[in-house]
């Protein structure tokens, strides 16, 4: 790792210490030995960050990543990159401010990310990412030129689109958070002035609470600030981020879901989201900031349907075909039956929901696993049921409620054409 690893692990390691002292702490023993605690942790936190470091590789061999880390208990974990989902380079703060770079692995059936190398210099972390997706067979690579001839110049990336940062900002404005936040400040003024005197509780409580509020918009601002999203042969890169930047690398025959969702205030904007699943982490991951979803944090109908149409060739997403349950099923659905519904277009399967939050999850036939029919008990007395189309990222789509009888023929239909396009997919392959 780069010989600043050990300063920017030993700075994080500085902030968790101060914060467990806490204040209470520094009341009852004063600064100087406050002072004198931190600076022995810190220097413990420095000297393990130091040995850590010493310890800690990466060896590339054959189609294997080997990572060497522990001084005491020797661990090397060897990671086969044909099993790599995607890579990204990953930048926080301090990463930024000392031209660092930290290198993570995502891999099929990882239960979390895999052999995060940090810290490497960016030209580094490039490079060996460059190099990984090459060993995988991710990477285009150009056939060699005759005798005599120059080198053909690889492939630049191919700008797909850049999400303007005040129309980030105004879709977080849009969300239901900051739309009730000024009606809890009024609620919260009327109390103060009803009761003439808080008391510091009282304050701080209602402080934390509207930062809670206001937190998720927030970070998915700093998350997704100057996004960007480029092509490059068969591979998607999203560059985003403020205080961490990112940059991805998601290969396009390892994608099994796109998911849109128009949410009810960004309607009257024309306004969408586009996500991604990909396998092995879409439900794995419990940190969403470290999944690889982010196709477009907001963009016009136009955007939308020249992005899918660069990850889905031929699907266009204003004409898919769905179709509503059929009218008994108002009883389980009396408000949402109309706002559900499913189909099948010609290369993907096509389900959507919701009601305030239109949903709509898009699965090629080549990424259906298995398909299976549930049945609850009020759905077996009204003749209904379910299909769903399980992929390898873990969630899919289903089409709820349909009648018992459209239920098989659909599951057949999806096995049929599954079993079809996977064919297709490995002769195109070859």
């Amino acid at each position: 790792m780069h010989p600043l690893s050990p300063a920017l692990h030993g700075a994080k390691s500085l902030v968790v210490v101060i914060a467990g002292l806490s204040w209470s702490t520094l009341s009852r023993v004063g600064f100087g030995w406050f002072a004198a605690l931190v600076t022995v942790f810190a220097l413990a936190a420095t000297v393990l960050a130091v040995v850590s470091w010493w310890n800690t590789g990466y060896h590339l061999v054959g189609r294997e990543l080997r990572v060497h880390e522990g001084l005491i208990w020797r661990r090397t974990r060897a990671i086969p990159l044909e099993r790599l989902q995607a890579v990204e380079v990953v930048r926080p703060l301090l990463a930024q401010l000392t031209g660092l770079a930290e290198l993570r692995l995502e891999v099929v059936g990882g239960g979390k990310t895999e052999a995060p190398l940090a810290y490497l210099s960016v030209a580094e972390a490039t490079a060996l990412r460059q190099r990984l997706l090459a060993v995988a067979g991710h990477a285009h690579e150009a056939a060699p030129p005759a005798a005599g001839e120059p080198p053909a110049p690889a492939p630049a990336e191919r700008r797909l689109h850049t999400v303007r940062n005040a129309d980030l900002l105004v879709s977080q404005l849009l969300t239901p958070q900051a739309f009730l936040l000024p009606f809890g400040v009024a609620f919260v003024v009327a109390q103060f002035l009803s009761e003439g005197s808080w008391s510091f509780i009282a304050v701080a409580s209602t402080l934390t609470a509207m930062a809670g509020v206001l937190l998720q918009p927030v970070r998915r601002v700093l998350d997704d600030w100057s996004f960007r999203l480029d092509r490059d042969a068969d591979t998607l890169r999203v560059r985003n981020g403020l205080l961490e930047t990112r940059v991805q690398t998601v290969p396009l025959h390892r994608v099994q879901t796109v998911g849109a969702a128009w949410p009810l205030l960004w309607r009257m904007k024309g306004w969408l989201r586009l996500r991604l699943e990909v396998a092995g982490y879409s439900a794995a991951e419990p940190d969403d900031r470290n999944r690889p979803d982010r196709l477009l944090p907001v963009g016009d109908a136009h955007t939308g349907e020249l992005i899918v149409a660069e990850v889905l060739p031929g699907v266009r997403l204003d004409a898919l075909p769905t179709t509503p349950p059929p009218p008994r099923a108002r009883w389980l659905r009396p408000l949402t039956r109309t706002a559900i519904g499913a189909g099948l277009d010609g290369q993907v399967f096509v389900a959507r929901s919701g009601l305030l939050t239109r949903r709509m999850t898009l699965v090629p036939y080549a990424r259906i696993q298995s398909v299976r029919v549930t049945q609850g008990p009020v759905q077996r007395w009204l003749r209904l049921a379910t299909v769903h189309a399980d992929t390898a990222g873990g969630s899919g789509a289903a089409a709820a409620d349909r009648d018992l009888a459209e239920a098989w023929d659909l599951a057949a239909e999806l096995t049929a054409r599954a079993e079809a396009a996977r064919r297709a997919d490995r002769t195109r392959r070859r």
